[in-house]
């Protein structure tokens, strides 16, 4: 009844109306019409999308995570593995009793023993001691002598080889060898410093010997063992020059110096007994050089055959940053660490798998949402059955 009501009411309504206004009416009836018609059409179909949706957003796999990275070795291993460090010298004789201080406690020294960078080694009363370093370079103690092994940097054919050696106190008789001739090696003293340029020398320092003492350091240049003499360069403790020696069994005594200077080298006149002592001290040192080679030679095969057997009396240098192993390869730092995680967001990230679905980014992770999502497709609309349209009724 009010649907005829209705018809009935518009007709009259129509009738009433001019024509341009029963066009525009028709159209907004119609257009009323077919909203009504289209919602409830969309519903379902907007219904579907959001289920299919849901679905896919719960069948999505769960994100991998990146694989652990391996266990780092224990801090013990690891401490001792960077502690490690090669011997740059050999005992060669020994005679009486002799030692070395390291890891701050006194170590009696036997032929063979490993020497160390920064040791000090010394002499007691009729004792002596033959070291032989790396490079050759030999030096013999006499009683209650003192040496400190303050650097020594030798590579076989390397350009920037150097050594320190600090004489405290006693006589001591030197070779020197690679070093010298191919970098730079000195030896220092309470009042002088010695710039040892490939020869054979004596270096006497009395007990209690200073800048003001009048007793003080001296310094002899002999012949090599093949009769060649080499060079010493003599300066102060700051470096300024105060003489050279280039003549075999010639020696300067170092002194406090006049008129302003603080030392001055004195030209030291060698007596014949003192020379016959002398002359005992470098054919110890020369003979000393020979044995000590083989026995560098000896230790070094030795370790490479062993390299777990490590020296019991080795140094110590957990937390001083800088030690560096003399004579071994040097280390680059932060390069091919074992066990080093990468940070996120790096490319090339181990472990960590593309998701299937989406194209490989390195270190990019997809996105959640309605792309590259293996489950979810788009879909269309169901098309809508065409509808009648009403019919108009002029009347």
């Amino acid at each position: 009844m009010s649907r005829l009501f209705n018809r009935q009411t518009s007709c009259i309504l129509l009738l009433h109306l001019p024509p341009e206004s029963i066009v525009i009416v028709h159209r907004f009836l119609v257009a009323s019409w077919l909203l009504c018609c289209l919602a409830p059409a969309a519903t379902p179909a907007a219904a579907a999308e959001t289920g299919s949706i849901r679905l896919a957003q719960a069948a999505q796999p769960a994100q991998v995570q990146p694989a652990q990275t391996p266990a780092a070795a224990a801090p013990g291993a690891a401490a001792d593995a960077q502690a490690v460090e090669e011997p740059i010298g050999n005992v060669a004789t020994v005679t009486g009793n002799a030692s070395v201080t390291r890891n701050d406690k006194a170590i009696p020294l036997k032929v063979k023993d490993d020497i160390y960078l920064n040791d000090v080694v010394q002499t007691a009363a009729n004792s002596s001691l033959g070291i032989t370093f790396n490079d050759a370079t030999t030096f013999n103690l006499t009683a209650n002598a003192k040496i400190t092994i303050d650097g020594f940097v030798f590579e076989d054919g390397g350009k920037n080889n150097a050594a320190l050696f600090d004489v405290a106190r006693g006589t001591v008789a030197f070779v020197a060898a690679s070093v010298a001739k191919t970098g730079d090696m000195k030896i220092s003293t309470p009042s002088a410093t010695l710039g040892i340029r490939g020869t054979t020398g004596l270096v006497e320092v009395p007990e209690g010997a200073a800048a003001s003492s009048p007793n003080n350091v001296a310094v002899k240049l002999y012949p090599d063992a093949d009769g060649r003499v080499g060079r010493i360069e003599v300066n102060d403790r700051a470096g300024l020059r105060l003489g050279f020696l280039t003549q075999g069994a010639s020696g300067f005594t170092i002194r406090p110096g006049s008129g302003g200077a603080r030392f001055a080298a004195v030209p030291l006149v060698i007596s014949s007994q003192q020379l016959l002592r002398d002359q005992g001290f470098v054919r110890q040192v020369h003979s000393t050089q020979n044995f000590g080679r083989r026995v560098i030679t000896e230790q070094r095969a030795f370790r490479r055959a062993n390299p777990g057997l490590l020296n019991p009396n080795r140094p110590n240098r957990f937390g001083q940053p800088g030690v560096l192993r003399p004579n071994g390869p040097q280390r680059q730092n932060n390069l091919n660490r074992p066990g080093l995680q990468q940070q996120p967001g790096l490319p090339n990230r181990q472990g960590l798998r593309q998701r299937t679905g989406s194209p490989a980014q390195p270190g990019v992770q997809g996105q959640p949402g309605l792309l590259n999502r293996p489950l979810l497709q788009q879909r269309r609309p169901a098309a809508l059955p065409p509808k009648r349209l009403p019919r108009q009724i002029i009347r």
